[in-house]
């Protein structure tokens, strides 16, 4: 699943020079908890959100606000008294914005979220401005993933690369990890199939509950000098087995 599987794709944004009180009622009016600003070429420049509008609410008069600062020793960073003397979105913005590619996978996206302590990412495509992914969309997601987790397990590794039949294995899967259960023809099989599953994006873990009818793994390679063998010398070499758990 890739950013553009989840991202909003109707972006609310406000130019630069958006008086704070306009942002605030387009935050109220469209209940959202922030708001991308873009410059005249609408890129995006920086994000204002509530956590911005709460610093500018937290602006007190200058004397008293001296006053305090001289008694008990306090002193507010720069970024803090630029966002309490705001009046426009530029002013009162978080910036550098940080963005993401819309074709980035969402294991990138909560990686950014989570080192740069954003609650958003506007999505870029091909440079321009092509949506918004914020925290809510990627519960969401996360909801979802199970669900195409077990497609791609089922069309992917199963069908494509393994050239199983899907309907053949029972696959199950919740909260990222994998219960997959069926038959194979041979053991080394059944323990390729566990390691793809456990590569695919978004798996957690994997359970596999593979019967098998051959075990291989006990055979020797042949040697170099040895000519390809048939079915049947393959068969006398293999020892027959009855059905494993």
């Amino acid at each position: 699943m890739k950013v553009r599987d989840i991202m909003t794709r109707d972006v609310i944004s406000v130019g630069t020079t958006t008086p704070l009180r306009e942002v605030a009622l387009i935050l109220a009016e469209s209940r959202i908890s922030g708001v991308v600003v873009v410059d005249e070429s609408r890129t995006p420049v920086g994000i204002v959100s509530e956590g911005d509008l709460l610093a500018k609410q937290l602006s007190r008069p200058a004397k008293r606000r001296d006053a305090l600062e001289w008694i008990f020793g306090e002193h507010a960073d720069a970024d803090e008294l630029r966002r309490r003397a705001a009046v426009t979105a530029a002013e009162a913005m978080s910036a550098p914005v940080v963005t993401i590619d819309a074709d980035r996978p969402l294991r990138e996206v909560a990686a950014l979220m989570v080192d740069r302590d954003v609650n958003r990412l506007p999505v870029m495509a091909d440079g321009v401005l092509a949506g918004i992914v914020t925290r809510a969309d990627m519960v969401r997601a996360y909801l979802a993933l199970d669900d195409e987790i077990a497609s791609t397990i089922r069309e992917q590794v199963l069908r494509k690369t393994m050239w199983l039949e899907p309907t053949s294995f029972d696959v199950a899967v919740r909260d990222g990890r994998v219960e997959i259960a069926g038959q194979v023809d041979r053991r080394s099989t059944a323990d390729i199939v566990a390691r793809l599953i456990g590569v695919v994006d978004g798996v957690v873990s994997v359970k596999a509950d593979l019967r098998w009818a051959l075990d291989d793994t006990h055979l020797a390679p042949a040697v170099e000098t040895e000519a390809e063998p048939g079915a049947a010398s393959l068969v006398a070499r293999e020892e027959r087995m009855p059905l494993h758990r």
